[in-house]
């Protein structure tokens, strides 16, 4: 979203965007052989016990014959953008200044595609370094809408997702994130009110929907990313594409009754397989 050959200065793109100045120039230094690979086990327990904070992953990890401090395990998962999922006053710590809406889902009937979109980020590990997935996803078909890949959790890659979303398909009524910086920032807030769509934001007793999104990323990271060592973002951009797209059209999903996202989002028959 930064224009370096903008008229613009940088340090307004950036106050616009609500994001860091110091964004604008970051280069990524280069994560530890070490730290890469224990991020790369909180990843996947976190998949697997997506309530296990600091303290219970440590105990996990020296289950493991891995000895690692709870003080690091703690950085180490604000750096991949992961916390423990449970019933509390805030999943997510807005930035200081930043408006936090209603929650709107509660109580509420979801019956169509496009009432409701949900986005999150999720950490993406590769052979040497990781990056960040953030997606748009239909609440009632399950469909990812659009994603994006980004080395750094800023709000642009978001804007750019929503945008793309909105684009290609009839805009929501609804759209329902967590209360982390990218999405309370007004460059994001911004969009949606501009698009006339009521945002929705994850608060005290709404700890259950950050699991519906927590089943897509262990979908895509179980049956694609784990069994992956992407080289390069180019390579997890590749092939994320190709697995989004079997996701979409071919998976079938238990609880859409069989069906794909695609055949629930277009409400369209069963594709007939040749004899």
């Amino acid at each position: 979203m930064i224009d370096r050959e903008h008229q613009l200065p940088i340090k307004r793109q950036a106050e616009v965007l609500s994001i860091s100045r110091g964004t604008a120039y970051y280069t990524p230094r280069p994560v530890s052989e070490k730290d890469r690979l224990l991020m790369r086990r909180l990843d996947e327990l976190h998949m697997n016990y997506p309530f296990a904070g600091s303290r219970m992953l440590r105990d996990l990890l020296r289950q493991q014959g891995v000895d690692a401090g709870r003080l690091h395990i703690g950085t180490l998962m604000k750096k991949m953008g992961i916390e423990a999922i449970y019933r509390r006053p805030n999943t997510s710590k807005p930035a200081p200044g930043h408006r936090i809406y209603p929650y709107l889902l509660r109580n509420l009937v979801v019956s169509r595609p496009n009432q409701v979109w949900a986005m999150d980020i999720s950490y993406i590990p590769m052979a040497r370094g990781f990056v960040y997935l953030a997606a748009v996803v239909d609440w009632f078909s399950r469909r990812i809408l659009s994603w994006k890949l980004s080395i750094t959790m800023d709000v642009s890659f978001c804007l750019e997702a929503v945008e793309e979303a909105l684009s290609m398909n009839e805009k929501p009524e609804i759209f329902n994130t967590d209360q982390g910086s990218q999405f309370t920032s007004e460059a994001f807030t911004e969009q949606l009110r501009k698009n006339n769509i009521a945002i929705s934001m994850d608060g005290k007793g709404c700890w259950r929907d950050n699991v519906f999104v927590e089943r897509i990323w262990r979908t895509i990271k179980y049956e694609e990313v784990y069994l992956r060592a992407y080289d390069s973002a180019h390579d997890a951009r590749t092939s994320l594409r190709k697995y989004i797209e079997f996701y979409n059209q071919t998976r079938p999903h238990s609880s859409l009754k069989g069906k794909t996202p695609d055949q629930i989002h277009f409400n369209t028959p069963p594709l007939q397989l040749a004899a």
